[in-house]
């Protein structure tokens, strides 16, 4: 008899189901508006006085050292420079006069350049610059041997916001484009820069000359042209007696 041997196999089942992804997406656009920003912070009195009471004050002038600290932050290339300005046009303003009997040749017009500055560091974009003078890093003259305007603070009658010409001074920077290393001053911080020395750190001195008679003989225009009140009004000129009041203003403006 015969047997019937069945046998039965039992194995996996393996099955692979495959589904399609579901995706959902919302969109979020990110914006980004880098503004401009100058900043200059100064340090320095409000008023920077200068009191001729004598006679070697007359002769030799006085000096106010360190008086302004100019520190710039910026994000664009930029120009920095001084302009003297006053009510008067391109004169002093006369606040009070010591005496009115000062005779013919006594003058109270007394020309804004009688203020002669000084800066360190000098000015950093001075390459291809045909200026007499580009800044203000030359010392001051001896009292003795005064240069007419080299020293002088750039003045106009006009917009004080309006910046001097490629001839005129700048502290940093200049008018136009010149060759050879740009005209302004990168972007940057005194902050990051280091401090005194760098191209973001400047001193100011200032001194004031009368002479004796008091005539100013350092006034002059940036080519050197002399503004001493004898050259403006005639021999026998000076200085009337009294106070006088001007401002200068330091504006950081973007390169154009």
């Amino acid at each position: 008899m015969k047997k019937l041997g069945i046998i039965l196999g039992i194995g996996a089942l393996s099955t692979s189901l495959s589904y399609a992804q579901l995706v959902d997406e919302k969109n979020v656009t990110v914006t980004m508006d880098l503004q401009p920003v100058l900043q200059l912070n100064m340090t320095t009195p409000d008023q920077i006085a200068f009191v001729f009471d004598e006679i070697r004050e007359y002769y030799g002038g006085i000096l106010k050292y360190g008086a302004t600290i100019l520190k710039v932050s910026s994000s664009v290339s930029w120009d920095l420079y001084a302009v003297g300005h006053s009510q008067n046009g391109t004169y002093w303003d006369q606040q009070m006069a010591y005496s009115t009997g000062g005779g013919p040749n006594s003058r109270n017009t007394l020309p804004l350049s009688l203020l002669e500055l000084h800066q360190y560091p000098a000015n950093p974009r001075t390459n291809g610059l045909s200026g007499t003078w580009v800044d203000y890093s030359t010392p001051f003259a001896p009292a003795n041997a005064v240069v007419p305007g080299q020293n002088s603070v750039y003045y106009t009658a006009g917009n004080p916001y309006v910046g001097p010409a490629a001839t005129e001074k700048y502290i940093a920077g200049a008018a136009g484009f010149i060759g050879g290393g740009g005209d302004a001053v990168d972007g940057g911080s005194f902050l990051t820069a280091g401090s005194l020395g760098s191209n973001y750190y400047y001193v100011l001195d200032y001194r004031i000359l009368p002479g004796l008679p008091a005539i100013f003989p350092a006034a002059g225009t940036n080519a050197g042209a002399p503004e001493d009140l004898v050259t403006l009004f005639g021999a026998n000129s000076y200085a009337q007696p009294g106070v006088y009041t001007m401002n200068v203003k330091y504006v950081l403006m973007e390169d154009q």
